[in-house]
């Protein structure tokens, strides 16, 4: 008599994945704006392009959360890690003046674990609504032999609408410009393995150790800032944007610049967050500027006359300006 296999037995739970979609569909829906054609369960999303555009251009951002998922997933805290994933996709489009129209996500897994992912699309709904974006679609892929037990990753796909006139930030880039900071959550998505290797490695730290009085797993999964909303209101007074990522102020920054421009960043401006000063005293200056974005999440180029406009309806401060006849970035 020959022997049978099922697919369970292989490790993938066809009913798991059905409950899990069941579980999530409430949560979807509650992102979709009224351009969100049809419902879940299709083989695609589909979405309604909005009008007023003159030449509209779409335009696409992936990402992924990196190593602080090895948090989440040690530390058994899900809930946040979906923002992270939506705010790095999102981030980057709104740095083209694109607006961010619909979010697609991917989750890979070595055995579902329903809590945990309901958990993880918990937040990636939460980050769509704080990006104001629709999430209309993702694939859940159960893989085992693939993952270790309890291990999974995550990616992002975010596609965004804009003027075709307006892509270019750096056109519109000035001598005596000024740079404004809008402030980090934290350290964001960025420089995991870093911090792992610090706190965890070199110090012997726990997840319960504090640092200004916060529990150091709360500051390392605070979940990355979204500036989807500032940027949609600050949008006629900005020149461009630099969302500040791996590679810190002094390689994300020079992405917007012209020809024949640099800038001077003030580093006593900068309003440095606990947990980065606390690394300082173990990592060198330059490793820390061109790693972290030392608790500036995105940096606006403003025209002077614009500049009280963007003060006054943000929460941004001044840190620098822009100068001719210097290259890429100069800290003073």
């Amino acid at each position: 008599m020959k022997q049978s296999v099922s697919y369970k037995e292989a490790g993938v739970d066809i009913d798991a994945g059905n409950a899990f979609v069941e579980a999530i569909k409430p949560l979807v829906k509650a992102t979709f704006s009224p351009n969100v054609v049809g419902g879940i369960g299709s083989f695609a999303g589909a979405y309604e392009l909005p009008k007023g555009f003159q030449e509209p251009v779409l335009m696409g951002a992936t990402d992924g959360v990196g190593t602080k998922l090895k948090l989440a997933i040690d530390s058994r805290r899900f809930d946040t890690v979906g923002i992270d994933l939506v705010a790095m996709c999102v981030n980057d489009l709104i740095c083209n003046f694109a607006t961010p129209l619909f979010f697609l996500d991917y989750y890979a897994t070595g055995k579902l674990e329903l809590d945990a992912s309901i958990d993880v699309v918990k937040g990636i709904a939460e980050g769509c609504k704080r990006a104001q974006t629709s999430l209309i679609g993702g694939e859940t892929a159960e893989m085992p032999g693939m993952y270790h037990e309890g291990d999974f990753d995550l990616a992002g796909f975010a596609v965004g609408i804009a003027e075709k006139s307006e892509m270019d930030r750096a056109l519109h880039v000035k001598d005596g410009d000024v740079l404004v900071a809008l402030p980090s959550s934290g350290i964001h998505s960025n420089g995991y393995s870093l911090v792992r290797k610090l706190f965890f490695d070199k110090l012997g730290y726990s997840f319960d150790n504090e640092i200004a009085g916060k529990p150091l797993i709360d500051i390392l999964l605070e979940p990355t800032r979204i500036y989807v909303n500032e940027f949609k209101t600050l949008k006629p007074y900005i020149n461009a944007l630099a969302h500040i990522t791996g590679g810190g102020i002094v390689e994300n920054l020079p992405r917007v610049f012209p020809e024949g421009l640099g800038a001077e960043v003030e580093k006593a401006s900068i309003r440095t967050l606990p947990v980065f000063n606390f690394m300082s005293d173990y990592v060198e200056e330059a490793e820390m500027y061109r790693t972290f974005n030392m608790g500036v999440g995105m940096v606006l180029v403003v025209s002077p006359e614009n500049l009280d406009a963007v003060l006054e309806g943000s929460d941004g401060y001044v840190i620098g300006a822009m100068k001719a006849g210097i290259q890429g970035v100069r800290l003073l």
